[in-house]
């Protein structure tokens, strides 16, 4: 994919709700981004939180485009992958926001993926009560999910997101070209959260992505643009209704209870966000199908084989069945030690469930691969 495409036929996708902000979906948009952020508002002096893979690639086209908007930027660099959403790394962005000299009409600007994004979005949430919020983000899996929407947080040893807040974007920018210096596994990660928001919508949207899978694991511009823009419209219409997750947003936590759980279980880091996710809409498909949700097992085969084709893992083999049910203790919408189950039940239709007996949760991980453990339980 190469650089420097012309913006001019970006997507705009605006999210209501509490706070509304418009996503731009297309190329050639971190150039544009020192403009689009002044015309927000707010006070031009921004703090942008990245990693080194992506500050390689991607800090001097926006160093230079909010120089020449007169935005006073820092920097401040963390270490890549899962660990840095730390309350230890947390800490050192207030630091370096103290240094920059940040008001609550300054920015914290997000240059990276969903690591990135939660934890700077963390920082923005709650130093000086609040400070306003860019996200850049440059991974499919964010552009596609986890740049939308609010949520923001940083992991404990026990789970993950377990300190967070919602603290919505004033602006969003994904700029497609980012894509092309992504890794491999990276990329193929971002498809999971987009087969999940085409399980959410309907057959036209998740069928698109079953058509579009060649040219989408080509890169085709197009085919990505329309794929980012899709799932943004189908997350943002959920948040925009349900913007706390007091209801309809559980919806999209399809595949998370087994995902978040993968992630913990496993030691953060291990597997990618969107492996996990992919492993556990296998799970929970399964699962809808030993509950009886109305998922058939012609839908199972169709959701597996695409998770396939897009390279993504559907086995839980290396982990133990004890420690991912230990796990999905800690889920975030249990109630009193009540799992509630978000499962397919056709494209377009996810149920809620409660009361999924353990042992029937147990057989379906052994069925893919978890180990039972040494006592067999």
């Amino acid at each position: 994919m190469p650089r420097g495409s012309p913006a001019a036929e970006a997507t705009c996708v605006r999210v209501e709700g509490e706070r509304p902000y418009e996503v731009w979906i297309g190329r050639g948009l971190l150039r544009e981004a020192g403009t689009r952020l002044r015309a927000v508002g707010g006070t031009p002096r921004a703090l942008i939180v990245t990693v080194p893979p992506v500050a390689r690639h991607w800090q001097e086209p926006l160093r230079a485009s909010l120089a020449a908007a007169g935005v006073d930027a820092a920097w401040h660099v963390v270490p890549d992958g899962e660990e840095s959403k730390s309350l230890e790394q947390l800490a050192g962005i207030y630091q370096a926001a103290l240094t920059a000299r940040l008001d609550r009409e300054s920015w914290i600007v997000a240059l990276g993926g969903g690591v990135v994004g939660d934890l700077a979005g963390f920082a923005a949430a709650t130093f000086l009560r609040g400070v306003r919020f860019l996200q850049v983000p440059t991974t499919l899996l964010a552009q596609v999910d986890a740049s939308v929407g609010g949520k923001t947080g940083v992991n404990l040893p026990a789970g993950k997101n377990l300190v967070g807040a919602f603290h919505w974007p004033s602006l969003v920018l994904a700029d497609l070209d980012t894509l092309s210096t992504l890794p491999e596994g990276e990329f193929r990660a971002g498809f999971a959260e987009a087969v999940k928001h085409g399980l959410l919508s309907d057959e036209n949207d998740y069928g698109f992505i079953r058509r579009a899978a060649p040219r989408l694991l080509r890169r085709e511009p197009a085919a990505l643009q329309r794929l980012v823009a899709d799932s943004v419209r189908i997350k943002a219409a959920v948040v925009g209704r349900d913007p706390r997750e007091a209801g309809e947003r559980r919806r999209l936590n399809l595949g998370h209870t087994v995902g978040h759980a993968i992630e913990a279980a496993a030691g953060y880091g291990r597997w990618r966000h969107g492996e996990a996710v992919a492993a556990g809409l296998a799970a929970e498909g399964a699962l809808a199908l030993a509950v009886g949700t109305g998922w058939t097992a012609e839908r199972q085969r169709e959701l597996l084989e695409l998770l396939e084709t897009l390279s993504l893992p559907t086995q839980l083999r290396g982990l133990r069945a004890d420690e991912l049910l230990e796990r999905m203790r800690y889920d975030k919408k249990a109630i009193a030690g009540e799992l509630r189950w978000m499962l397919p039940a056709a494209p377009g239709r996810i149920v809620e469930v409660t009361g999924v007996p353990r042992d029937v949760v147990r057989r379906v991980l052994v069925e893919l691969g978890a180990e039972e453990g040494e006592d067999g339980r």
